[in-house]
């Protein structure tokens, strides 16, 4: 059974690029994935990434949204620990606002870039993991119907009923998520070890809620489509660099395409490379296929959610369409 699919997207400064390019390559994304039949796409909150331009995620989700006319946008996600709820419920019911039941909001508990940036984020660093859920569900009371006396309401916000969903990629969430009754989305797409436990653990602990009756669940993966296995593989040696960076605390914009990626890294990079990039779908449309139907059909999991790390902008775009037209997703 086709699944919907949707596209996360970091908005990446690219190498000999700007930010300004980047921004309208995210605007270009999103127009290619409606226009393909994707469900939704969600920008990622980061900070102090000189390869990454989404960290005013919710300015960028009204740029995108107002350049297209019916696929979701969210986020994939807003990092709760650095903003206070009620800032999030304006933002977003701003968004929900404007635009009409097309608006997500995913949430996450890391802080999405380094300690002193967090620092410079003004939150309260030296608060408990156990606040998170107290905070989830302050962001759902402003989002909400106001109740009579309620002395805090977020204008815009309230009355929007925004849906939430947990974002993670450990047991924590993916039980979090069940427990309050809400969709949940596992980054595979960087984090794969705990992608089964987290799946079987979240569907365990599912209780209906009033926005879901049944459990939902999205699950991440990386895909790059080319005409050829071969061109696949060289477009993709982009991402191997940006994680063989992040390993080494190199803060540096999204890498060109190297011919051999072996040549510029050591024994342990390929075996890290291997390991967090499983669930990558590199290849031809035909090859592509056949890894992704796999994972759908061992997940069986609801939606997946596609992020493209490629750097020519043309060759993404491309690489959309491809994966689009695979015969396994369900257009929206």
């Amino acid at each position: 059974m086709p699944l919907p699919f949707s596209l996360l997207d970091l908005a990446p400064i690219a190498e000999g690029s700007s930010t300004a390019d980047a921004l309208e390559n995210s605007r270009k994304l999103a127009m290619q994935a409606e226009q393909s039949g994707y469900n939704r796409v969600w920008l990622a909150e980061h900070h102090g990434m000189f390869g990454v331009a989404s960290s005013a995620t919710a300015v960028l989700l009204g740029h995108i949204a107002a350049a297209t006319s019916k696929i979701r946008i969210g986020s994939g996600g807003v990092m709760l620990p650095n903003h206070s709820p009620l800032v999030i419920a304006e933002q977003f019911g701003t968004l929900a606002t404007l635009f009409p039941d097309r608006v997500d909001l995913g949430l996450g508990r890391a802080p999405g870039t380094d300690m002193a940036t967090a620092r410079a984020l003004r939150r309260n660093l030296s608060s408990d993991v156990d606040n998170y859920p107290e905070e989830i569900r302050e962001l759902q009371h402003y989002l909400a119907a106001p109740q009579a006396g309620q002395n805090i309401v977020a204008v815009p916000g309230a009355n929007t009923h925004i849906p939430i969903w947990l974002l993670g990629s450990s047991l924590y969430s993916a039980k979090l998520a069940g427990q309050f009754g809400l969709p949940y989305s596992f980054a595979s797409h960087f984090a794969p070890d705990q992608l089964f436990d987290a799946i079987s653990l979240y569907r365990s602990s599912f209780q209906a809620s009033e926005q879901s009756q049944k459990p939902y669940i999205m699950a991440g993966l990386m895909a790059v489509v080319a005409d050829t296995d071969e061109e696949a593989e060289y477009l993709f040696t982009s991402v191997q660099q940006q994680f063989m960076n992040m390993r080494r605390g190199a803060n540096r914009p999204f890498a060109r395409p190297v011919d051999d990626i072996t040549t510029i890294c050591s024994v342990a990079d390929q075996g890290m490379l291997s390991n967090i990039l499983r669930y990558a779908m590199v290849g031809s449309k035909q090859t592509v296929t056949d890894k992704l139907s796999k994972f759908i059909e061992t997940t069986n999991v609801d939606e997946v959610l596609v992020s493209m790390p490629i750097h020519d902008m043309q060759a993404r775009l491309k690489s959309v369409q491809m994966l689009a037209e695979t015969g396994l997703m369900k257009a929206c």
